[in-house]
């Protein structure tokens, strides 16, 4: 931390100290002027001074980082703070808030209201007397019920109702009803407009009925071609509502909200059940700074509003620290809607929640893996006292088997995630056969910097070694040596404790920590990938063992024999004429390479091609 931004700390900090211990709204702002965070809460001063707390997360000193003053808001009760708070997210838009599309945003169903109505998607309200269904999170169970309606009731399609003398090919493939030259009369066509309106209100009992007493009545008028059609579509809506619907309900309409939070990532799932059928899901992704309850009574005031009034029950799938109350009064007061907010305890409840918590689950670890870890990285800068964020990250380690096969692996990290295509494998050449992790890290490090100094490629934020003092040391002689201005720290792996480079005692992380895992994870890559590439050597000369111990084979031959079928397997299996040909042996040599080649591979299995490459990664001998 440099020293103006210590000192910018410290006036903060005596700032929130002088907040009123009352309720009320807090504002950051950044050195511009801009807002960008508010919140809310019972006690300001005690929710600001939190944030200078030595076990503040990562999120918040991270916002405090970024601030540079800080004002507030007194109110008389909890409530208006909550109303505050709302009005200001929605004028300022800061950026560590929570914001969502307002209820505006959302397509709707609209019947118009006309002597021949139509029926279209539309995202604006118009208060002209037209009929809205929805708004629809859902763009796909809209999609379906448009379509199934246009396919089942032949509403007229045209913008303006002018006089024709003919009438259109909608009226011709059975898709409407031609009001436009008078084919159907006003009275025939509002039976039709109610029906469209039962399905889009979920009554489909009762239109089910209705279709079903006119195919009967079709029937017996021995209109069957009339009965026919009716008879397809009663069996479109069932299975529409099979398709679209959750049928394990009981009536009513209800909401479940589920959420996840990773440092400042925060899903939002939102499934919405109506007559009793899971007819929809919702998803929102967000950055926030504040804590996770706030964030749910932040979300609950902006989800929910006049366009998109809140069911009679809603569901939350975690109520620690949650303002259930302030939230039911917002929805009340300012809704004038009643609802129930509570965790879910029938068994059928806890399925849906179950279903709700899955998705938030799945697409937070989605947008951990595109955006990478910007909290473990402020974490690891602010624990090894970084000048940078270490947003590029490499990490070697060392594999080898009583000095055989010796290898050294690179791994790359990106923004805290790996970065498979710069992986790289250097097998050890200068050791020949003798064990020195020491002089393997300096000979890896050495080929690799050598060749970034010289291709003028970009140098790691910082570089993590596999093991303690003594390996640290080691590489830091190479980056010294080449100039380059790259901080050095190792993992030991006893007691996961860091090594930096000249530190006196190792640096101890507590467990939780994101900067921990973040290097474990690093330090795990690079042992898995060296190990994995020692493993495949040694298998390599197993196998040319096996053809070296035959009269005749030496090693350049028994290299040529499996670069030439790949493996003992594929040896096994070949015809010993077609071997001696291949290969360029006697019949005699050829029968002993196949027989040697039977007694390790067993028909049937296929053994480890020696050539192989890790998949998505690169293990370049550089």
């Amino acid at each position: 931390m440099g020293k103006e931004e210590a000192e910018t700390r410290k006036l903060l900090r005596e700032t929130a100290k002088q907040a009123p211990e009352g309720s009320g709204v807090y504002l950051w702002k950044d050195a511009d002027g801009v807002i960008i965070y508010v919140g809310k809460a019972r006690s300001v001063r005690n929710r600001l001074t939190s944030y200078f707390s030595s076990k503040a997360d990562v999120k918040t000193r991270h916002l405090v980082a970024r601030a540079a003053t800080l004002e507030w808001i007194h109110t008389d009760t909890e409530y208006e703070a909550l109303l505050l708070e709302n009005n200001l997210i929605k004028r300022h838009a800061p950026r560590y808030n929570i914001m969502l599309k307002d209820g505006k945003s959302y397509p709707s169903i609209r019947i118009t209201n006309e002597d021949f109505p139509r029926l279209f998607r539309t995202r604006r309200i118009i208060n002209d007397g037209s009929r809205y269904f929805g708004p629809y999170p859902s763009t796909d169970v809209l999609d379906k019920y448009i379509d199934l309606i246009r396919r089942l009731f032949p509403l007229r399609r045209c913008q303006n109702m002018k006089a024709h003398k003919t009438p259109c090919m909608y009226y011709h493939i059975g898709r409407c009803g031609a009001p436009c030259v008078g084919k159907i009369s006003k009275d025939d066509y509002a039976k039709i407009v109610e029906r469209v309106a039962a399905l889009l209100n979920g009554e489909t009992e009762l239109l089910l009925e209705q279709l079903a007493a006119d195919m009967t009545g079709a029937a017996a008028a021995m209109q069957f071609e009339k009965a026919a059609e009716l008879r397809d579509a009663i069996t479109a809506i069932r299975n529409f509502r099979a398709d679209s619907a959750m049928e394990d309900f009981s009536e009513g309409d209800r909401d479940y909200l589920a959420w996840r939070m990773d440092g400042s990532l925060i899903t939002f799932v939102v499934f919405q059940a109506r007559a009793g059928k899971l007819v929809g899901r919702d998803l929102f992704r967000e950055r926030y700074a504040g804590l996770a309850a706030e964030a749910v009574t932040g979300f609950l005031a902006a989800y929910y509003g006049p366009e998109r009034l809140p069911p009679p029950e809603l569901y939350v799938c975690d109520d620690n620290g949650l303002e259930l109350e302030l939230a039911t009064e917002f929805f009340r007061r300012e809704l004038a809607a009643e609802c129930r907010i509570a965790l879910p305890a029938e068994r059928k409840h806890t399925a849906a929640m179950a279903m709700a918590l899955h998705n938030a689950r799945e697409d937070i670890a989605k947008r951990r893996r595109e955006t990478g870890d910007l909290e473990a990285m402020e974490a690891l800068r602010e624990a090894l006292q970084l000048e940078n964020l270490p947003e590029f990250i490499q990490g070697f380690d060392i594999a080898q088997l009583a000095g055989k096969h010796s290898v050294a692996s690179l791994v790359s990290f990106k923004q805290g995630i790996p970065d498979k295509k710069n992986y790289r494998i250097f097998k050890i050449r200068s050791l020949e056969g003798g064990i020195d992790d020491f002089g393997a890290m300096r000979e890896a490090a050495a080929r690799h910097f050598t060749r970034l100094v010289n291709e003028e490629a970009a140098i790691p934020d910082l570089l993590l070694i596999d093991g303690g003092r003594g390996q640290v040391n080691a590489v830091h002689e190479v980056v010294e040596a080449l100039g380059l201005d790259m901080p050095v720290v190792g993992l030991a792996k006893e007691n996961e404790e860091l090594w930096p480079w000249g530190a006196r005692k190792s640096l101890v992380l507590d467990r939780a920590s994101p900067a921990l895992h973040l290097v474990v994870a690093i330090r795990d890559e690079a042992h898995r990938f060296a190990t994995s590439m020692n493993q495949k050597l040694r298998a390599k000369t197993v196998k040319f063992g096996v053809l070296e111990g035959i009269k005749g084979i030496g090693p350049a031959k028994a290299k040529a024999i499996m670069e030439r079928f790949g493996s003992l397997q594929a040896v096994a299996e070949a015809a010993p004429d077609y071997l001696a040909k291949s290969a360029g042996l006697s019949a005699e040599q050829a029968a002993a390479v196949r027989e040697a080649a039977l007694g390790v591979a067993k028909p049937g299995r296929r053994t480890e091609n020696s050539s192989a490459d890790v998949p998505g990664e690169s293990s370049s001998g550089d």
